[in-house]
């Protein structure tokens, strides 16, 4: 039974592969696109039956706009990703996204074949198990992150933490400097180290990440024990600044 469908990958050669092979099995294949990122307009203005997305990333945050885009704008369209599975967290955000279906992407070209016509069927195509894990990770959304955020926030000292609080405020090396009463070289030396053991290389990234997992908030919290989130000192204390009418102490 032909299929009319449509190909898109973040990589041209893996799309157009796929596209012949699945050509010479008898199917009308309307395109072979790269990259996945850019494909919901192509989709959209072809308005195939079956859409394949492959993707190497599927935890990456974004990868499954353009499939958000399809359902919108082509309800009728059913979107199989082909994609790696290395926890249940990618294949949730797929179904939440809108997918009709995953399929492994070392999958045969037969299990490929059996999945499009199950999703053109109106049908979930998707093995059992992972299935599963996916409704596992809906259900419960907040549990990974939380947890990534306490695992992530073990990693740095105090000191760390404080500082990561600031550079997602938007304060530069000086102004982190000037509020933890440290040199600059020292605040630069605790930048770096917080941007190692995040494992990003940039501060935007590691604010951006410390939003997502809920460490921002684990952070400021260990940051303010209980003082408002005030300077310390260099021996952990709260300095003393100047007095101010009106504030105790």
């Amino acid at each position: 039974m032909s299929v009319r469908l449509m190909v898109v990958d973040d990589h041209r050669l893996l799309a157009e592969a796929l596209a012949s092979a699945l050509k010479l099995r008898g199917h009308r294949v309307l395109a072979a696109a790269a990259p996945t990122s850019g494909s919901a307009e192509l989709v959209v203005s072809r308005a195939p039956e079956v859409c394949l997305f492959g993707t190497a990333s599927p935890a990456a945050p974004g990868v499954f706009d353009p499939i958000v885009r399809i359902g919108q704008e082509r309800p009728h369209v059913a979107v199989v990703v082909l994609g790696p599975v290395p926890s249940p967290r990618g294949i949730a955000a797929a179904f939440a996204a809108g997918a009709a279906g995953y399929v492994r992407h070392d999958e045969r070209i037969e299990g490929v074949e059996r999945a499009m016509l199950k999703a053109r069927a109106g049908e979930s195509a998707v093995a059992p198990q992972l299935l599963q894990g996916a409704f596992a990770e809906l259900l419960n959304p907040a549990a990974q992150p939380d947890d990534e955020g306490r695992r992530l926030l073990q990693m740095l000292t105090p000191r760390e933490a404080e500082v990561l609080v600031r550079v997602a405020e938007g304060e530069d090396t000086r102004l982190i400097a000037a509020g933890m009463r440290i040199a600059p070289s020292t605040a630069r030396t605790h930048v770096q180290r917080v941007l190692m053991k995040l494992g990003v290389g940039s501060r935007l990234e590691a604010a951006a990440l410390a939003a997502r997992t809920g460490l921002l908030d684990r952070a400021a919290v260990a940051r303010g024990d209980g003082d408002g989130g005030a300077p310390r000192g260099p021996d952990g204390g709260v300095p003393q600044g100047p007095y101010v009418p009106g504030r105790s102490g």
